[in-house]
């Protein structure tokens, strides 16, 4: 005749260990993002391009037509403004798409 044992279900789940079986070991972890040139084809990213662009057509738009003075006053607009939106959108790319 088998004699059936009962267990305590509390006792039995939330008794500590004595020793721990698994013993941690440093290593060294390595990541490696691969770089994707058609990530650049984000709508972000083509919005920015796109209207510095059209600036820059409408600009030369402005220098055949004759109209220097307008010419100048957009030159000077686009010194300040290709760099913050080429740094700007550099910064956008890589925050968006490599972390």
């Amino acid at each position: 005749m088998r004699k059936t044992q009962w267990f305590d279900f509390r006792n039995f789940l939330h008794k500590p260990s004595l020793s721990s079986s698994i013993k941690p070991r440093p290593f060294r972890a390595y990541s490696f993002v691969p770089f994707s040139p058609l990530a650049m084809l984000d709508p972000t990213i083509l919005a920015i391009g796109g209207i510095v662009l059209g600036i820059a057509i409408i600009e030369r738009i402005l220098e055949r037509w004759g109209v220097i003075d307008l010419v100048d006053q957009f030159a000077k607009i686009m010194r300040f403004i290709l760099p913050v939106t080429f740094y700007g959108a550099l910064f956008y790319f890589f925050a968006t798409f490599m972390f």
